[in-house]
């Protein structure tokens, strides 16, 4: 692609960035659709991370970031404005400079995954949840579940006490019945999330015991990698639906575009995704 004096530019701030695919698809995305505009990861260490983030959103090109680990939740002390949801899970995926010189904030992890349900057909209003795992994304997860209508929703965490703030914000968010639970015990849940980094390695036990889950209900697992990861496929051997985290990428596309203007574009985009799966399929 060209870059001009005129080109927009926009950062993905993380720590590390190596694993980022998101300049890969976005940068296609812009070309493809005449957009001058680049995005460029940059690795920011924790400690530099609000010194960094003020100084660039004061240039006149940059018009917004993107966020990933470790840097979500951080980005939320230097809005002036934040969507619902992300208030609600206190983190942001993404933050822009609004004309009146106003830093906005959005997440879309939730929406995106919630989108992913949709895709393949797997309803969410009435449903009781079991997300193991209450970082950044299982929170986000959290807060867009309740907003579709979940009927229960659990946060399996080692540390019930530290997710007592989650749960309260959660709750008066969107008047939902939020808990706690010491145990990832999937028994008794139509939905199962695994929102851990529990399978990323060949050693790692299993986020959840299989044998536990009730005939008919349904598992997301979000890992990005080593895709069907053991969890899938323990799933599949004991006839329970199961689907990875990739399709909450490809769904989030959209709403970063036209978090960021682009409506154009990410009505395009969002009316034919199949182009954005090949591109996040090759960025593997």
């Amino acid at each position: 692609m060209t870059i001009f004096g005129s080109t927009r530019v926009f950062l993905i701030l993380g720590d590390p960035v190596a694993q980022v695919r998101a300049p890969q698809v976005f940068n296609h995305l812009f070309e493809k659709h005449g957009v001058d505009a680049v995005l460029v990861p940059a690795r920011v260490a924790p400690g530099e991370f609000d010194s960094f983030a003020h100084a660039v959103l004061k240039a006149g090109n940059i018009d917004g970031l993107w966020l990933t680990i470790p840097h979500k939740t951080a980005m939320m002390r230097m809005l002036d404005r934040c969507d619902a949801l992300g208030h609600a899970a206190g983190a942001v995926n993404a933050a822009r400079r609004n004309a009146d010189g106003s830093i906005e904030g959005a997440l879309f992890d939730g929406i995106g995954f919630a989108k992913g349900l949709d895709h393949w057909k797997v309803p969410i209003a009435g449903r009781r949840v079991l997300i193991v795992g209450a970082g950044g994304a299982g929170v986000a997860i959290a807060a867009t579940l309740a907003a579709r209508g979940a009927a229960r929703i659990a946060l399996a965490v080692r540390d019930v006490q530290r997710a007592t703030e989650i749960v309260e914000r959660l709750r008066a968010a969107f008047n939902c019945d939020v808990a706690a639970v010491p145990t990832p015990d999937p028994a008794g849940y139509d939905l199962v999330i695994n929102a851990t980094p529990l399978g990323m390695q060949a050693s790692d036990p299993l986020a959840f015991d299989v044998a536990r889950l009730d005939d008919g209900s349904c598992v997301v697992d979000i890992l990005m990698k080593n895709q069907p990861t053991p969890l899938l496929r323990a799933c599949h051997a004991r006839g329970i639906a199961a689907y990875p985290g990739f399709e909450m990428l490809i769904q989030q596309v959209p709403e970063y575009l036209s978090f960021f203007g682009l409506d154009h574009v990410a009505a395009a985009v969002q009316s034919d995704l199949s182009g954005v799966r090949a591109l996040f399929e090759a960025a593997q």
